[in-house]
């Protein structure tokens, strides 16, 4: 089997490269395609202490969302190129550690397809049933890998993508009091969204007054960036979403939070100024003109920045006692209007 590899393979190995020695670098998985091989790379820098808080960033889960990929990529060039010169970074990198997979899925990029290699939709191939009614097909199907959000064969292991995800986020994650995680998409919607869990039920999560902070600060933070930040049951339901999975893992540790988002990049807004891209697959979820596609990235990565340091700072934005009690209720009001304030909607 001979090894394959994507511009965006090279682009990360330049990346890892310019880094040098302040880069972590190491391939999780190998998947394959007919004769080829893929490696799923993990690059992390900072902190590896267990005692200071860390945030994971992911790309590239759904093949034909590339924009999700390079969004990270050009964060992480960002970083290694201010390592030599920017001394506020080095400063927080002392108190915070960073994770990047923003590869995750090379098989289904390569192929151009949101599903991996083997058919299936990574972010429906958690063992997580929906005990709610949830979208025909969109919400995960088990009929056949030929048609869109496959899940997998019931009983089958998951993904060797996401089985990498898991320990990745387990090892770098969820063994630490804080942690947060960004998983960039693009969505076909005319605005930029970022979600948090649940996708599998409409229940509110734990840790919802956590998200209504976070959520106050980056609306404080970033005023000039319009991002509609609420629980992707708001929009569907699913089966199977893999930070559902990996969130009620985390809860099994009263003592630990984690936080998991997806950002979801409206593509409406880039088809609406080139009609054309709607006849290509590629076109509906990417920015195909060179400097839109810039443009999209120079709007994203300070929101991916921001997140590094809102992690780092949690002390200063994160809730406590009565604080947290008030968030928790203007959330409840804000996204799950109507919802009784049932047992089970705060850590335990």
């Amino acid at each position: 089997m001979t090894k394959h590899y994507l511009p965006h393979f090279e682009e990360l190995e330049k990346i890892i490269a310019l880094g040098g020695a302040h880069f972590e670098s190491r391939i999780a998985c190998e998947v394959s395609c007919l004769d080829k091989s893929f490696p799923v790379h993990v690059i992390t820098l900072g902190n590896p202490g267990p005692d200071v808080p860390a945030i994971g960033f992911f790309g590239g889960f759904h093949g034909l969302e590339r924009i999700g990929a390079e969004v990270v990529l050009a964060y992480l060039h960002s970083l290694a190129t201010r390592l030599k010169w920017d001394s506020s970074l080095h400063t927080m990198l002392e108190s915070l550690r960073l994770v990047f997979m923003p590869l995750v899925n090379p098989g289904g990029i390569w192929r151009g397809t949101r599903a991996n290699p083997n058919g299936i939709d990574l972010m429906r191939n958690g063992p997580q049933e929906s005990h709610e009614s949830v979208p025909w097909m969109l919400g995960g199907q088990r009929l056949s890998a030929r048609l869109p959000w496959y899940r997998g064969a019931a009983g089958q292991p998951m993904e060797a993508e996401n089985r990498a995800v898991c320990d990745v986020v387990a090892r770098e994650l969820l063994s630490r009091r804080f942690s947060l995680a960004v998983d960039c998409h693009s969505g076909f919607g005319s605005l930029d969204r970022i979600w948090f869990p649940f996708a599998h039920t409409r229940v509110p999560i734990a840790h919802l007054a956590e998200m209504h902070a976070l959520k106050d600060v980056l609306q404080e933070t970033l005023c000039n960036y319009r991002y509609v930040f609420e629980p992707q049951s708001s929009q569907y339901l699913a089966h199977g979403d893999l930070w559902d999975h990996l969130y009620l893992q985390s809860l099994q540790n009263a003592e630990r939070t984690f936080l998991p988002l997806t950002l979801e990049m409206g593509s409406w807004i880039w088809v609406k100024k080139n009609p054309r891209q709607l006849f290509t697959r590629h076109g509906i979820f990417n920015p195909l003109i060179e400097h839109r596609q810039q443009r999209v990235l120079r709007r994203h990565l300070p929101l991916l920045d921001f997140f590094a340091r809102a992690t780092q700072s949690r002390a200063r934005w994160a809730p406590q006692e009565s604080a947290r009690e008030q968030h928790r209720r203007q959330a409840l009001a804000q996204w799950y209007p109507g919802t009784q304030d049932a047992p089970g909607t705060t850590p335990r």
